[in-house]
């Protein structure tokens, strides 16, 4: 029997688990946190997304649609809370119509269903929505990620999968006698082959692993807000601006989740560190990484404005309830309670360009996932198995 040891316990390492022992290997999985879905995945909107933004032939365009489809019928087979609710995309200024058009156009292509409303439409479904015209999504929805998480576990546990917490990977080198050793830092594992899902660190773990990475992480802290209780009753489902299609951003947008709330957000600032969840967290290990890489310079001379406005909307409640009020007027400054943030592990190539697509590289007896943000946790069980095959 094949020993594949994944490393990463968030949703995509749990995911490409569960796949590789379906299909009859002994699996290992290594988290470094004392718990699963520690990071990205825990941290993240909990939005099913329907692949509505994605290049056609892309592999987020051909992911999304399956994984949507398919991780909606993992939640409700296994009892996780699931909504399949749609969602509105809005232009509030006449030049933004073109770019919803487009949109149209692309949903059409990836075989998303969704449809251009008016605005009288729109207000049925939001009256508090301010809109020239919108575009109705029909198979967004809203899920619990990490109780997502928590059932894979269920289902490797099971399987009698070696499921290990507080188990960093701090060394990886070719074995004597083929495959790979692993170590811990308390013994040296043994695998036939090694599965690199580690998300904010999937780029160290490959350079670990001897690859030179065709990308570096640069870690993108999304801060939230929530609507007052009071005020919850201004949206009923999800609100988002139509987006910049020259940043793998979707802008500050608003969301109604599973118990009832409705998150704001996220922006988009640079993390001081890999697990910067705040701006006190500050690593200068993780900064000087930063200032070495050349991408991130070019990065910054191509959205000057951009991270400028980023940075403000981060400090100023004022201005990101102004960001929310292009799409619900109603919304104001009063009504925000800041709530938690996440990072997002963003790749970026030696030019300054945010890769848009998935990245999954291999060598000799490893598969490596290099970028698979959002929509990763949609598309993880289609990933996993795209993961699974590159391990034969």
């Amino acid at each position: 029997m094949r020993h594949v040891v994944v490393v990463g316990g968030g949703i995509l390492g749990l995911a490409t688990a569960r796949e590789l022992t379906s299909r009859g290997d002994r699996v290992t999985v290594l988290e470094k946190e004392d718990h699963w879905a520690g990071h990205q995945t825990g941290h993240n909107s909990n939005v099913v997304h329907a692949g509505l933004y994605y290049a056609p032939g892309s592999f987020k365009a051909r992911m999304s649609v399956a994984g949507n489809r398919s991780i909606v019928e993992f939640a409700r087979e296994h009892g996780v809370p699931v909504e399949v609710c749609g969602k509105l995309v809005v232009a509030t200024r006449e030049e933004e119509l073109p770019g919803l058009h487009a949109l149209a156009a692309r949903a059409e292509a990836n075989n998303v269903p969704a449809k251009l409303i008016e605005p009288a439409e729109a207000h049925e479904r939001e009256p508090e929505v301010a809109c020239l015209s919108a575009l109705r999504v029909e198979s967004t929805g809203i899920i619990d990620f990490p109780a997502v998480c928590a059932a894979l576990v269920r289902l490797l546990a099971e399987a009698g999968a070696d499921l290990r917490l507080s188990t960093p990977a701090l060394g990886i080198r070719e074995g004597r006698n083929g495959g790979v050793e692993i170590a811990t830092g308390s013994e040296v594992l043994r695998a036939d082959v090694l599965v690199n899902c580690a998300g904010l660190h999937a780029d160290r773990v490959a350079r670990l692993a001897g690859l030179a990475p065709s990308v570096r992480i640069v870690p993108f802290r999304g801060e939230y807000f929530t609507l007052r209780p009071e005020s919850a009753h201004l949206v009923r489902g999800l609100i988002y601006p139509v987006p910049d299609p020259t940043l793998p951003f979707l802008g500050v947008h608003l969301t109604r989740m599973l118990d009832g709330s409705v998150h704001a957000g996220p922006n988009a600032v640079l993390a001081l560190r890999r697990e910067g969840y705040r701006w006190r967290d500050v690593s200068v290990a993780d900064l000087a990484e930063v200032a070495r890489f050349p991408g991130i310079w070019k990065l910054a001379r191509k959205y000057p404005r951009t991270a400028a406005d980023e940075v403000v909307r981060s400090l100023s409640r004022r201005r990101f309830a102004r960001s929310l009020a292009r799409l619900v007027p109603a919304v104001g400054r009063e009504d925000l309670v800041r709530a938690g943030a996440g990072v997002r592990a963003q790749a970026l190539l030696p030019d300054g360009t945010l890769v848009q697509d998935f990245i999954i590289e291999s060598a000799p007896h490893q598969v490596h996932v290099l970028n698979a943000p959002s929509p990763g946790a949609t598309c993880a069980l289609e990933i996993a198995k795209h993961v699974a095959d590159r391990t034969s």
